[in-house]
């Protein structure tokens, strides 16, 4: 990513300005893509000008990828807790629920990260091939070594981490869907139970 005078000056009115241009490129980003969004347009929710924003990120990948790098180590942090000693049921759970909060409190940047996977992953490639494999491979190996021991009902390790990101974050890149088909209910009552239920299941000897 080109190096961005926010790198090199850490003064409150230019971390202030940085911050606003994040936010408002996330919101866009996250409703329009990478290809539908426009610096004018991010430039103008922020409240600067195109000039002013250039100062900051001199192009609109410069904007998305730091974006999507900041994001990808907070979606990464509840598989990196994966505690090999923890009970296995628990600690899956809680993985499942960790997530489900993330489509909850950041959908938008759940959103964004879709958006960057449906477009091929232009942007972050590198990394889903080399740090998210990397960890997911190892606590697919935690996870295989519990069905092993008889901790757990016998599961493809790789599947179930899917699958929990599937039944998760549809929540968030679906929403208008899934609020649609639940009348205004909000979707996340009742989520949890259900997906923590069903995978009580999947989990128990």
């Amino acid at each position: 990513m080109p190096d961005t005078p926010t790198r090199k000056r850490e003064t409150r009115i230019q971390r202030r300005n940085s911050d606003a241009i994040l936010e408002a490129a996330l919101d866009i980003f996250s409703k329009r893509g990478f290809r539908g969004a426009t610096l004018d347009e991010i430039a103008e929710a922020a409240g600067l000008s195109k000039p002013n924003l250039l100062y900051y990120f001199d192009s609109k990948e410069a904007i998305h990828t730091e974006l999507l790098d900041s994001l990808m180590d907070t979606w990464l942090d509840p598989l990196r807790d994966l505690d090999p000693d923890g009970d296995p049921k628990a600690q899956l759970l809680q993985y499942l629920r960790r997530k489900l909060e993330m489509s909850r409190d950041l959908p938008r940047e759940s959103r964004l990260f879709a958006n960057e996977i449906l477009q091929g992953a232009p942007r972050i490639g590198a990394g889903l091939s080399g740090d998210l494999k990397s960890l997911v491979d190892a606590k697919a190996q935690v996870i295989r070594g519990w069905s092993d021991a008889g901790k757990i009902a016998p599961v493809d390790p790789y599947h179930l981490i899917i699958s929990i990101w599937a039944l998760t974050q549809h929540y968030a890149d679906f929403e208008v869907q899934v609020r649609a088909v639940l009348g205004g209910v909000d979707p996340y009552e009742g989520a949890e139970a259900f997906l923590e239920g069903l995978y009580e299941k999947l989990l128990s000897l």
